[in-house]
């Protein structure tokens, strides 16, 4: 069976890999990555995809043989990026920006399947339609105290108390967390048909 490496940093996508049953590894890619001020051209989607590609080719020259796996989210609103806030100060304008709104969530994700003859490379931008309760200050300050948001985009994580801050959602829950796993596990079926 070909390894899985996921070629991410971020906890919880370690953690939608591990309940899924997918075994990995994790290869850190060392890269920056882009975003709306080094590439103003790109939209939304064309960003977090080329973030995935990036990483997965970072990744792919030291492991040209394994199945790579990367990812990237960010949150869009009301034509606004909202990416991990640089401190508490942002992380509670953004979330008051996000209040009694809808936005998307898109994840970009690359996988490559350096056994394949061909390549093996799929790419996929997922996006999903969060719409946030009314916030007030109060409701503000007590999320930020149970929740560490300063390495999560638009500065919430709805895998945490999200019940406090989210009304409903349209999409793929996983993507908020920041992997597709409806995608994900499709991939890795389609990898190991004999598993």
């Amino acid at each position: 069976m070909s390894p899985l490496i996921l070629a991410s940093a971020s906890p919880r996508r370690r953690d939608l890999l591990a309940a899924a049953g997918i075994p990995f590894t994790v290869v850190v890619p060392d890269l920056d990555e882009w975003d709306h001020r080094t590439h103003p051209a790109l939209t939304p989607a064309e960003i977090v995809l080329a973030n995935a590609q990036r990483k997965v080719r970072r990744v792919a020259d030291r492991h040209p043989r394994a199945i790579i796996l990367a990812a990237d989210t960010t949150v869009w609103c009301a034509g606004r990026f909202m990416g991990k806030p640089a401190d508490r100060q942002e992380a509670i304008a953004m979330l008051k920006f996000l209040s009694a709104k809808t936005h998307e969530v898109l994840t970009g994700i690359a996988w490559r399947d350096g056994t394949a003859a061909d390549g093996g490379l799929k790419t996929h931008v997922e996006r999903t339609r969060v719409t946030f309760r009314p916030l007030t200050d109060a409701l503000i300050n007590d999320y930020l105290t149970k929740v560490n948001v300063m390495d999560k985009a638009g500065a919430y994580g709805y895998q945490e108390h999200g019940e406090l801050i989210v009304a409903h959602i349209e999409g793929s829950p996983t993507n908020i967390i920041g992997l597709p796993m409806e995608i994900i596990t499709r991939w890795w079926r389609e990898a190991h048909p004999d598993r």
